[in-house]
């Protein structure tokens, strides 16, 4: 048997969530606690879970053995090589060596858990260990005695593969962080800000989620170091932490997004639909899962706004946005890539909810019709886009869309494939107004519709360089820019357009029936 198992760039956003977190009902019990809880109850006596957390393990353990006996908790027994046996988290007079340790258990005459520390290298060493396990499983059986093994690393012998559960410990859900969350603000004697103590720590425990509980330690402790009092001020020194515990992984990167929609120029049709998916997404929790929104796929011309537009997406839903980078995948700098992105796409999940960037899809993931580690891949994305965690939204961008195949596209996989084309006029005139009011230059002083008939084929990132040059130009000479500096420079341009004309072309003759517009006129 085996189990599978955010954070926002707003602070008004983290605190909206936290208000509707602390007003749901909860679970009686972790999802952690509930898994091994059920093992327990179906009377498996030996279990074997791979964590590096042994501290969480043991917490788990613990809270489980609440809930086996009428008569009150089961005791829980650790032993490990190097400290021995230990009963409620005290020395005892008891069997220091693997075998004394196994004697003991099955001599044991009352119920417990008992709590082996990476008692896998005892397992892989010696033979009469492992035949010792195997009287440990007839002696335990139907006796409420439970043996735990946990390790960092996976080893079961074959000799005893049949009789042992293994189970894969998760990041710790909402539920759990909120319990370890109340734990450290007690033992550090701090202070939850006057008002809704409550909804600050569905706040914090919700912006912790895809973090170990070691992790979360470290980042509520630089919060306190920040304010003792904590609260909603002190959300940014929490999630700056998280940032950098989740870019530490190379694979994940955490986007830090202030972009809003009103900052992208044009594509009116993509931003209606987001503006209607955005209920819909926010309602998550009382839709059915064919209607919750999954995401969308954006594909066409480099340099027209998929990126830009990716970022006001996690602004617009108020929910933070992760990129997931192909080419450290396929590194191999972090293990076997296909293992590496399965586990990537699954801890995300424990993230949710956010939005997930695929950046350039096509150069990472290809058909399954060219086989080997990238058609797997491929064949797992297709499955887990369906079957993804509820409030994961997906946003992936294209460049090279004829790459991209069939089964990418169709419907089901995501919600909507939108084509982003060459801003027309109109648009350009938008982009522009965007980039000069960011660059404090009043636009209304400038004739641009007179200026786009410089600017035929441009895309949006040319715009933005033209008007980066025309500013950088006239602080050089100390003056304010003119309408002038960027007709000069508009006219020295060669548009991507028009070196590229045969490739965007043809991009644009594979969108035309297998996408929708995202800006209307087409």
């Amino acid at each position: 048997m085996a189990s599978e198992t955010t954070l926002s760039s707003s602070s008004e956003a983290m605190r909206s969530a936290g208000v509707a977190e602390a007003r749901s009902a909860l679970p009686a019990e972790s999802r952690a606690v509930k898994m091994v809880r059920e093992v327990f109850e179906s009377g498996r006596p030996l279990s074997y879970i791979r964590s590096s957390e042994e501290q969480r393990v043991a917490r788990v353990l613990t809270d489980a053995g609440t809930k086996l006996l009428a008569s009150g908790p089961m005791p829980v027994w650790t032993w490990s090589l190097t400290e021995g046996m230990r009963k409620a988290n005290r020395p005892v007079e008891g069997p220091q060596t693997p075998r004394a340790v196994l004697d003991f258990i099955i001599a044991h005459p009352d119920a417990a858990i008992f709590h082996l520390k990476d008692f896998h290298e005892p397992l892989r060493e010696s033979a009469e260990i492992r035949r010792r396990v195997r009287d440990l499983y007839d002696a335990c059986r139907d006796r409420q005695k439970f043996v735990v093994i946990s390790s960092a690393v996976r080893f079961i012998p074959e000799e005893i593969e049949r009789s042992i559960v293994f189970l894969e410990l998760r990041p710790p859900d909402f539920l759990e962080l909120l319990d370890y969350l109340r734990d450290e603000i007690r033992e550090a004697r701090a202070q939850i800000a006057a008002g809704d103590s409550e909804a600050v720590l569905h706040q914090f425990a919700r912006a912790l989620q895809g973090l170990t509980l070691d992790e979360a330690g470290y980042a509520i402790r630089r919060a306190l170091a920040f304010n003792r009092h904590l609260g909603s001020e002190s959300l940014p020194a929490l999630l700056e932490e998280k940032k950098l515990l989740i870019n530490r992984s190379g694979v994940i990167e955490y986007i830090p997004v202030t972009t809003e929609l009103g900052e992208v120029g044009g594509l009116e049709t993509l931003k209606r639909w987001l503006t209607q998916r955005r209920k819909l997404f926010q309602m998550r929790d009382s839709l059915t899962e064919e209607i919750m929104p999954k995401g969308i796929l954006m594909m066409g011309i480099p340099g027209c706004g998929k990126s830009l537009s990716v970022k006001a997406i996690a602004s617009h839903f108020q929910l933070p946005l992760y990129r997931v980078d192909m080419i450290e995948i396929f590194s191999g700098r972090h293990g076997k890539p296909e293992g590496v992105f399965v586990e990537t796409c699954r801890t995300m999940e424990e993230m949710a909810p956010a939005v997930l960037w695929f950046d350039e899809i096509e150069m990472g993931i290809t058909s399954s019709e060219s086989g080997g580690e990238q058609g797997r891949m491929f064949a797992f994305f297709l499955t887990w886009m369906q079957e993804k965690a509820r409030g994961l939204f997906v946003a992936a961008t294209a460049n090279r869309i004829d790459l991209l195949p069939a089964e990418m596209i169709r419907k089901g996989r995501f919600d909507e494939v939108f084509f982003v084309d060459l801003p027309l006029a109109s648009e350009q005139i938008e982009i522009f107004k965007i980039h000069l009011n960011r660059r404090a230059v009043d636009p209304a002083g400038f004739d641009l519709q007179q200026l786009t008939q410089f600017t035929n084929g441009w895309t949006g990132a040319e715009i933005e360089q033209c008007v980066i040059s025309a500013v950088t130009q006239a602080r050089l000479e100390d003056r304010q820019v003119t309408e002038q500096d960027l007709i000069s420079i508009a006219v020295k341009l060669v548009p991507l357009s028009r070196t590229m004309k045969e490739q965007i072309s043809h991009i644009r003759a594979w969108a035309f029936e297998r996408a929708v517009r995202a800006s209307p006129g087409r």
